[in-house]
């Protein structure tokens, strides 16, 4: 009975050589070659920061004047901003989490939850969430000035808007199968 070792245990009697170690090594800490991408995603958090207030300057500047649905226009350029603004925060936070370090939430008393518990396929179901949502805000900005689009254009912002719908609805499909068959609940 001895003699049949399960894989697991085999692996767990496995020492990796020196240069097999070493280059594990290497390979492990290249992770932090992500960390200035995530930099760089605060810095174009930023941009938008500037470009939002720019966009709420110039709303609250002609809300006396504007049409009903200029003012409709203008919170949902808001809105998408925003969007927008919490997709490249749930990029950051969680890529950083899977790809490069863990964060301790106890370090941080303010800490979002929801933050240390993203994983990668939850991470690309909340980007096409994302994606789908500040796609159908830009259908629904195009329809709200209908005068100012051609029929063409319509037709573009709503094919690419179905075609994303589709993306998340195959990736959810496709986690899910993942999920059940590596015996999980499929629920991520």
């Amino acid at each position: 009975m001895a003699q049949h070792q399960t894989e697991a245990e085999t692996a767990a009697d496995f020492t990796p050589s020196g240069p097999e170690r070493a280059l594990e090594t290497f390979l492990s800490a290249s992770r932090w070659l992500l960390a200035p991408f995530y930099v760089l995603l605060v810095v174009a958090l930023g941009g938008l920061l500037v470009k939002a207030l720019q966009e709420a300057w110039h709303f609250i500047s002609h809300v006396f004047s504007a049409t009903e649905s200029d003012v409709i226009l203008g919170v949902l350029s808001l809105v998408d901003l925003t969007f927008t603004g919490s997709l490249i925060v749930i990029v950051i936070f969680s890529g950083y989490e899977n790809f490069v370090s863990k964060i301790d939430p106890k370090a941080h008393r303010d800490w979002p939850e929801w933050m240390s518990q993203i994983d990668f396929s939850g991470l690309k179901l909340k980007l096409i969430s994302s994606i789908v949502a500040i796609s159908a805000i830009q259908v629904l900005k195009a329809f709200m000035n209908v005068k100012a689009s051609s029929d063409r254009d319509l037709m573009w912002l709503v094919a690419i808007h179905v075609v994303f719908v589709v993306s998340g609805l195959v990736m959810a499909w496709t986690d899910k199968i993942s999920g059940e068959g590596h015996g999980g609940s499929g629920g991520h």
